[in-house]
This record gives C-alpha cells, sequence and structure tokens, in this order.
C-alpha cells in the first residue's frame, strides 16, 4: 500500500477559515521576570526526628524540558522514568548540609560533583542518613555519616523506586530493606506490530462507580510493562558490612514495614488481575506477616480489586493496617462494618483489631466507631490513643481519649467539632519517633501538646499549647506574634523546654530560630537571603468585605513596587472555590498577610513586576447543604467576584473596567463559568481545567450527586454548554501530560472547539510533557509570558477609567 502524503500548503487550506494551529517556539517574559525565576531558590531545612539536627538541602528549581521529554511510561496510576526504573522526579536535590542545632556546627554532605538526589532520611537514631542518587543508568543508594560528612554508594544502581518506597530503615539503625531490581530481569516487553487481537473490557451487571482517572492500563503490554518495572526483589543491607541477605520471592511489593522490635515483617503485595479502570492501588493485594528471613508466617489478608467501593465509601476487609508503636510487634488495623457504604444505616461504622505476635490467635477487637474511622495516635503511654472519626454528612471530626486495652473505660471526647472550622482548631498532637523509629504522641503526665494554625479575623497566628486530658484545659506556650509569621517546627533535644521555629515576615525571609521556653530568649540557626531583593517594596494587605448574601469574604491585596496612593491599576482576580456548609465558618479568614511573598514558577503574583494589582485567594465560598450546595454555584461565586470588584473599586485601588479573572484546575472551572455568566470582567485565564461536567459523570470537587441523580446540575455548571454566551477573551493553558482526575486535556481542547464554533475570541495553549502543574524552565517562562501578552491586550490596555 502506498503511503498518501499531503502538502503542508493543502493541509492549511483544508482548515476551517478562522482557524489557526500551529507549534510555536517558547516565549519569554521580560528580563526582570526570568531573572526572578531564575534566581537559585532557598535550601529546604527540616527539623530532624529528635530535634537535635536541621538538614538543610539545597535543589534545583526547575528540570528543563528535555529532561521531561525523555522517555515517560504512564500506566497503572502512576508515571515510570524507565531510564532510572523509578517514578518521574522534576525535583532534584543537589547538596545537603546537616547543622547541629546546639552547637551551630555544620557538616556539609560529600558528594560526588553535579549529583541529582531524591530526598534524604534518617536513620532512627540519627547518626546516618540515606538518600538516591539518580545517574543514567539508573537509581543508586547511598549513606553518608552525619557526623564527618563522609558519603559512599550502599547499592549500584538497581534501586527500584517505582510501587514501593525505595528502602526502609531496620529498628536497629544499622541495616537497610532495600527495594531492589531481580537478577537478571532482561529487557523490557517490546511492542508487537501486529496487535494479538482486541482489548476487551466486561461489566458482569456489578454496580462500580469510579472517578476518571489517567494514566491507566490499556492493554496486555501495558500490564507486562508495570510487572517489568515494578517486581522487586527486598534485600536487607548491613550498613556497616556491606552483607546483603535477599527476603522472600520477587514480587511488587507496594510497602513492607519492621515491627518495632525488627523481628517480623508487614508486606503489602500486589497481585493480578489488574484493572484498566483504577490505579494501581485499587488492584487485588495480600497483606503478610514475614519473619526476619523472609519467610512466610501469616497471610493477614487477601483483598480483592477494589473497582465496587461505593463513592464516598472505602473498601471492606482490612485497611490502615500498621505495626502498634510501644509494643515489640502487635499489628493494629481497622474494617467497615456497614459494608464500607457511607449511606448504610448503622449505629457504627468502623472497629479496629488487634492480632499480637506470633499471629496465631483469633483477632481482639479494639474500638468501634459511631462515623467513618479517620486516624489514630497513640500517646507514650501503653494503652492509650486518640481515635478519630469523621461524618462525611456534616464535615464533622470527633477525636476521643481511648484506652484500648481496657475496655471497660469510657472513652471520653476530646475534640468535636467542624473540619472547616479554622476558628475553633484547636491544633493538632505534637508526635516525636522513639529510638525504635516509632511514632507515638508526646506525653507529660496526663498532658499533650497542640500545634495549630491560630487562625483569627485578623489572619493567622499559630500557636503551641498544652492541654491537659483531664480537665480539657490548655495552657499557651507559644503565640506567634501580630507583625510577622512563625509556625512551631518541633521540639528541640530531648525535653520540651526548647523549640525550633520558622520566622517570617513581609520582608524577613523565612528562616530557622531556637526558642528558650523558659528564658523566652530565641538564637537564629539559619540566614537564608531574600532570592528576589528587587521586589522587596511589594504592598501587601488582608481585606474583608461581605457578599450580598451576608457571607463574609477576604482575600489577600498585593500593589507593585512604587504604587502612588490614589493610582487605579488594572487588577488580577485569582481565586479557587471551595464548599462549606456553615455561612459562617464559610466566611473566617484564611491565612496572613504577615508571610513572606516568594515569587516561584508561574505565580499569577508576578502580575505585580508588569503594574496589576493581584487580589490573591480572593474567596469564592459555595455554601449550602453538602448535598445541594452546588445548585447556586454559579450565583454565588458571581456573587464573591462583584463583591471583590466593589471593594476594590471603593478603595480607589483598581479600575473596574480592567478587571481579569484567573485561576488553576477548579479555578479554571470557575474561570470559565465566570465569564459565561456575567460581565464583571474585561478577560480570563483558565489553566489546567475541567470544563464539560459530563465527562466527570461519578462526581467532581464535593459533589456527591453522579450525572444521572442530577443531570441539570451537571449541564449547568459545565461552561462548555454555555461556551455561546462566553463574550469576553480567554486563555485556555494546559498540560499535555496532565494526569490530575478529571482533568484530561481533552477538556481544553473540546471547550476551545466550542468556543472557536460561536466565534469567542480564545487561546488554547498546549504544553508538551507537562503535567496538572508546570515544571520546565521553558514552560514555566512560556506561561508568564502568555498570561501577560492575554492581560495586557485584554485588559491592561482596555480604555483607563479617570476617576
Amino acid at each position: 500500500m502506498k503511503k498518501c502524503i499531503i502538502p503542508l500548503w493543502l493541509l492549511t487550506a483544508l482548515l476551517p477559515a478562522g482557524a489557526v494551529l500551529a507549534q510555536t517556539p517558547y516565549k519569554l517574559p521580560p528580563q526582570e521576570v526570568i531573572d526572578i525565576v531564575e534566581a537559585p531558590p532557598t535550601p529546604s531545612a527540616d527539623v530532624s526526628p529528635s530535634g537535635r539536627h536541621l538538614m538543610l538541602s539545597a535543589y534545583e528549581s526547575m528540570p528543563s524540558i528535555g529532561y521531561l521529554s525523555q522517555p515517560l511510561l504512564r500506566i497503572a496510576g502512576i508515571r515510570i522514568t524507565p531510564a532510572n526504573n523509578s517514578r518521574q522526579q522534576t525535583t532534584f536535590y543537589t547538596g545537603i548540609t546537616i547543622k547541629e542545632i546546639a552547637t551551630g556546627k555544620e557538616t556539609e554532605i560529600m558528594l560526588p560533583e553535579n549529583a541529582l538526589l531524591g530526598r534524604a532520611r534518617w536513620s532512627p537514631d540519627e547518626r546516618l542518613i540515606t538518600f538516591p542518587r539518580y545517574t543514567d543508568t539508573g537509581a543508586e543508594l547511598w549513606i553518608a555519616d552525619v557526623g564527618t560528612g563522609r558519603a559512599r554508594r550502599l547499592t549500584a544502581a538497581v534501586l527500584n523506586l517505582t510501587a514501593g518506597r525505595g528502602y526502609i530503615w531496620h529498628p536497629d539503625g544499622k541495616r537497610l530493606l532495600v527495594w531492589m531490581i531481580p537478577a537478571g530481569r532482561g529487557e523490557p516487553p517490546q511492542p508487537s506490530r501486529v496487535p494479538a487481537g482486541p482489548v476487551v473490557q466486561e461489566s458482569d451487571g456489578t454496580v462500580s462507580q469510579v472517578r476518571t482517572y489517567q494514566d491507566l492500563l490499556k492493554d496486555p503490554r501495558d500490564e507486562a510493562l508495570f510487572d517489568y518495572y515494578a517486581t522487586s526483589r527486598l534485600m536487607e543491607i548491613d550498613t556497616e558490612t556491606g552483607a546483603v541477605t535477599p527476603l522472600g520471592e520477587s514480587g511488587i511489593y507496594s510497602s513492607a514495614d519492621y515491627s518495632p522490635d525488627g523481628r517480623y515483617l508487614l508486606v503489602d503485595r500486589i497481585e493480578r488481575p489488574y484493572s484498566y479502570a483504577v490505579s494501581y492501588y485499587s488492584f487485588p493485594h495480600v497483606l503478610e506477616i514475614w519473619d526476619s528471613r523472609g519467610a512466610l508466617v501469616r497471610r493477614v489478608a487477601d483483598l480483592p480489586l477494589a473497582d465496587q467501593v461505593p463513592l464516598h465509601g472505602v473498601q471492606t476487609g482490612p485497611r490502615s493496617m500498621s505495626w502498634r508503636p510501644l509494643e515489640d510487634a502487635a499489628l493494629v488495623w481497622v474494617e467497615a462494618l456497614d459494608g464500607g457504604d457511607p449511606k448504610t444505616e448503622t449505629e457504627f461504622r468502623d472497629e479496629l483489631y488487634t492480632l499480637p505476635a506470633p499471629f496465631t490467635g483469633t483477632p481482639r477487637p479494639l474500638y468501634q466507631t459511631h462515623h467513618r474511622f479517620a486516624g489514630i495516635g497513640w500517646l507514650e503511654k501503653k494503652g492509650l490513643a486518640l481515635i478519630s472519626e469523621y461524618d462525611w454528612t456534616r464535615r464533622w471530626s470527633t477525636t476521643s481519649l481511648v484506652h484500648v486495652d481496657k475496655p471497660a473505660t469510657e472513652p471520653k471526647v476530646i475534640f468535636d467539632l467542624s473540619t472547616q472550622d479554622r476558628y475553633g482548631d484547636p491544633g493538632r498532637p505534637v508526635a516525636r519517633e522513639t529510638a525504635r523509629g516509632e511514632t507515638v504522641l508526646i506525653t507529660e503526665g496526663n498532658s499533650i501538646y497542640l500545634s495549630g494554625p491560630g487562625a483569627s479575623p485578623r489572619g493567622d497566628r499559630p500557636f503551641l499549647d498544652k492541654m491537659d486530658l483531664t480537665t480539657l484545659k490548655t495552657k499557651r506556650l507559644f503565640q506567634c506574634g501580630e507583625a510577622c509569621y512563625e509556625t512551631f517546627s518541633g521540639f528541640s533535644g530531648n525535653g520540651t523546654d526548647s523549640i525550633v521555629i520558622q520566622h517570617e515576615s513581609k520582608t524577613d525571609v523565612p528562616n530557622y530560630f531556637l526558642v528558650s521556653l523558659k528564658k523566652n530568649t530565641r538564637r537564629q540557626l539559619t540566614r537564608f537571603s531574600d532570592p528576589a531583593p528587587q521586589l522587596t517594596g511589594i504592598s501587601k494587605q488582608l481585606i474583608t468585605y461581605t457578599r450580598d448574601d451576608g457571607v463574609d469574604l477576604s482575600g489577600t491585596l498585593y500593589l507593585p513596587v512604587n504604587y502612588r496612593q490614589g493610582e487605579r491599576l488594572p487588577l488580577v482576580l485569582w481565586a479557587y472555590p471551595v464548599e462549606y456548609s456553615d455561612p459562617a465558618i464559610a466566611g473566617q479568614v484564611r491565612g496572613s498577610a504577615h508571610r513572606f511573598t516568594f515569587f516561584r514558577g508561574y505565580s499569577q503574583l508576578f502580575f505585580l513586576t508588569q503594574g496589576y494589582a493581584v487580589l490573591d485567594g480572593a474567596q469564592m465560598p459555595v455554601v449550602g447543604d453538602p448535598e445541594t450546595m452546588n445548585d447556586t454555584f454559579v450565583e454565588q461565586i458571581v456573587g464573591s467576584a462583584r463583591a471583590a470588584i466593589d471593594k476594590l473599586d471603593e478603595m480607589g485601588v483598581i479600575d473596574p473596567n480592567r478587571v481579569g479573572v484567573g485561576g488553576h484546575s477548579y479555578g479554571a472551572f470557575m474561570t470559565a463559568n465566570l465569564l459565561a455568566h456575567c460581565d464583571l470582567f474585561a478577560a480570563g485565564i483558565a489553566r489546567s481545567g475541567a470544563y464539560n461536567r459530563t465527562l466527570t459523570p461519578f462526581g467532581f470537587q464535593s459533589e456527591r450527586r453522579t450525572f444521572w441523580e442530577a443531570p441539570r446540575i451537571y449541564f449547568t455548571l459545565s461552561p462548555f454548554m454555555h461556551a455561546d454566551k462566553v463574550n469576553e477573551p480567554i486563555l485556555l493553558i494546559h498540560g499535555m501530560a496532565d494526569n490530575n482526575s478529571g482533568t484530561f486535556p481533552i477538556q481544553s481542547e473540546r471547550f476551545f472547539h466550542a468556543l472557536k464554533g460561536h466565534g469567542a475570541t480564545a487561546r488554547l495553549v498546549m504544553l508538551p510533557n507537562e503535567s496538572h502543574g508546570y515544571r520546565a524552565r521553558e514552560s514555566v517562562l512560556h506561561v508568564l509570558a502568555e498570561m501577560f501578552d492575554w492581560f495586557d491586550t485584554h485588559v491592561k490596555n482596555r480604555h483607563i477609567v479617570n476617576r
């Protein structure tokens, strides 16, 4: 058969009139913006589990488009880079420094030149750290001495970083369990030029409602590739002698964890049959207990394919299985009592069980929850735990103090509140790691410690409290000041007299300090500098206003450097809708105007460099009954937008005729709806959005109804269905490899097609090899240039109102 080659001129002539189809070179924003984007980021800083050290890690802020363009497998819900047999990494660390908090001594880890690393992990005793090093031929495992900085390679490039954790420490701090590529694996499965037959999926009449996931298995070759890259051999390595001991047989191990005494392993192994409708973590899997030699002790559970879990429900059978802290080897897990269906009427929804070594008896029930189990925190007092449960109908969380070993002891409710109530948030219990690597809640007598955001009408003021579990009274130990933003990072050393905090303000870059709670003194630990000092003079303030229906709103207003009082600027309003059940909670202030502003990536804040005002985080609450709140979605976001514009107009800082709106993901969905249903904006920018809700028929965001239960809502809320009403210019940007549930690239492609068909002014930018967020340097700079050009043309240079 002869190939038919269509000349480019003929292909162009066949395109519809008005169509523009081209792959253009990457664009650049102004040089001042490039300089800020490419400025080296401040290192990441992590307090060690004991609070004795700070780990300072330098990293590359952006990969190149060349790196993102290397071969990539998008299968089973994950993205695998075949070159190094790992999940796709877009952030690499390039240097590590360990700082001793007590003395200030710094030790630089000695690394090979131009090393690209994964995140480091501490050994239980904090003498050592381990990290993967990525090379052209694979990923190696390295180990470094914290005291001397000496680093050495522990394995060749055989580390498997696809479906499992890659490596974990043994409780003794001397051995590591490592996921390795099986020896003699051979070459990967090759595509066949001739298909063996059609790809078939079948429904047997059982209800199976799942969200619309991407990067799934598509055919038998994908299954073979998943087997090839995800299969590992678990090896135990002695870091002192280098001895390597194989454990068990090769398999796809999604997790493996040592018991606190190190004598057993809890292993989670994925098995066939796979599914083309869900990700790998929903595939059938087996939970097993192995002994220290890798021999099977007990097969704890066989969990089937989880493609029939009710919407908003959980899988039946054991889940959240883990080792119980402060016990040598005792499993604890939870099982549903309602068939996993949240709509089933029942007094108790979940039950906790335990099974201690030697794992031969019958599991013992520990506790039943009235609502869905949401987590457990074990106190340092043996047998005591804080157990949380969640009522999805009310978005309500209840946490109780339970003595799991004394069933006759009445549980005591400690917290009982809306999960959305930031003003009432008591904070989260502070935990530490034991010498064996167990996570426990710090307990002194009958008291625990709570760290929280400290939300208030004036903004967030984070705090550290000590709570007496007997009286439920709290004592405030630390709180952020009025004109700054400070957060608790952890206790320093073995006691609770000193804490490490992160301090920042509008003009102070985030840095770490050691604070003595007894002496009320502080010592600076890090001295990071401003990566973009040319923007220090921006103005930033929290503003509050009220929607027509009485709901209080807020946002952060930014004004450019050298703004002149009374000058009316073009405005960029950037937002993301959030659903609430209570209007009073919806109106709570979120965030702080006293935080330092970093200009990173393709942030909308870069519009400040171009002479715009920016209202960032403009609240767009959708308030109502969780079952029906989206019935008034459009009316509520339009009301919120109008209230924000009116407020800024009243303040005299914006020209209301030059307002652009933008958002990312659900914010893009909001943007398109605003342009379709109101005339408040001159133009819009919608990034990585979903515009046709019939393509997400089993729910989206917090929508609990399916398309078949509420077809009118799915139709009304879909901007695609109202493309004929979009009469303001809209810029659509989307990653061609978007992996977010629901935001398939076709969402933007079809929406643009509909807009073009109705004569709208629109531009579609599809970014090669980019996902839901954009990472490559070239892509980031191009997105900024596109956004500037679009709003300069359609917002800034509109008729300027003189008032």
